[in-house]
């Protein structure tokens, strides 16, 4: 049966072993009937319904089935799915808590379960879930993706990393799994891992996303390989240009001391919006930077330092670097 697989995508500024959780015994199942031939039909074609996006018309057949028999595990499943789609967590969860107590060795119920419970943020209950789904197949993917997900949300990386190094190795090639490890690796302080990871993910991407660059972008920076940063930059002004993308670039420019190219990024950056102090505070430096250079003779270049670097503090007064600048330099 064919299951709605979520993939939940983290942003963590802050994050910092895992205890596998026993399987519900058989004997604490409730005693299941069998599905008469027309119920598994009527399932059949829910199952169908719910395939086409007719999810009104599946939830029908669904209930039809419990109506008549209220032990159905694949109609509870069936519906978890539908409300997992519609985002709708509180619902999805009882429902699949339903089918995993009707038969704790269905794998679908226990991953339905898990998701919503992580869904609703009930990260302790959901890592059983993930547990027992994973005691039932501890190669599945997502399972191993999503419960990693969860210890980060947890705080708790170092129980992450094995689930994450798994997902990757049962399906290195699909960039969640590698985003996720990179995440853990990033939280363990292992950037040259993280980097690595979030580099194999864009790899297997038709097109990065913005926020993937910038997190190579991130450790590329912190790992002072400031041409690289650029070349990242560079690519990522083309599908995200913004007034904060081309500030990024001028920083990573003037790194390094190609100051004609980091103005003009700069400078952009300002075109795209006014207001970007940190952007302002680029171009400031860099017409600082040609005033000294130039022995202090051009005072155009001083002129524009002092503006811009006033138009900054005017926006954000509270910049102790640039007020010691104008300070030191009588700006």
């Amino acid at each position: 049966m064919n299951i709605f697989r979520l993939l939940i995508l983290l942003c963590f500024s802050t994050l910092i072993g895992c205890h596998a959780v026993s399987p519900v015994a058989k004997s604490q199942a409730v005693a299941i009937e069998e599905v008469t031939e027309v119920e598994q039909v009527t399932i059949n074609a829910a199952e169908l319904a719910k395939e086409h996006g007719d999810y009104d018309e599946a939830m029908q057949m669904f209930r039809e089935v419990l109506n008549q028999n209220p032990v159905a595990i694949d109609a509870f499943v069936g519906m978890g799915d539908i409300y997992l789609i519609k985002k709708d967590w509180q619902h999805a969860e009882p429902a699949f808590a339903r089918a995993a107590k009707l038969d704790p060795r269905n794998f679908d119920a226990q991953y339905g379960h898990a998701v919503s419970l992580q869904m609703m943020k009930k990260f302790v209950d959901a890592v059983r879930a993930y547990h027992r789904a994973l005691t039932i197949n501890p190669n599945d993917m997502a399972t191993n993706m999503n419960i990693a997900t969860t210890y980060l949300q947890m705080s708790r990386p170092q129980s992450a990393l094995v689930f994450a190094e798994r997902a990757v190795k049962l399906d290195g090639e699909l960039a969640p799994a590698q985003i996720t490890l990179a995440a853990t690796y990033q939280l363990l302080n292992r950037p040259q891992d993280a980097l690595n990871a979030y580099i194999a993910a864009s790899e297997a991407m038709a097109e990065p996303s913005p926020q993937l660059m910038r997190n190579i972008i991130y450790l590329l920076t912190k790992e002072k390989r400031y041409q690289e940063v650029v070349n990242t930059t560079e690519q990522l002004v083309q599908i995200d240009p913004t007034s904060e993308t081309y500030e990024q670039l001028g920083w990573a420019e003037f790194r390094l001391g190609d100051y004609e190219a980091s103005l003009g990024s700069y400078e952009i950056a300002i075109d795209y919006n006014p207001n970007n102090w940190r952007a302002l505070n680029g171009i400031g430096v860099n017409e600082l930077n040609k005033w000294l250079l130039g022995d202090k003779t051009n005072t155009e270049f001083y002129q524009t330092a002092r503006t811009v670097f006033r138009r900054s503090l005017a926006i954000n007064p509270d910049q102790p670097k640039v007020i010691t600048l104008i300070l030191r330099y009588g700006l």
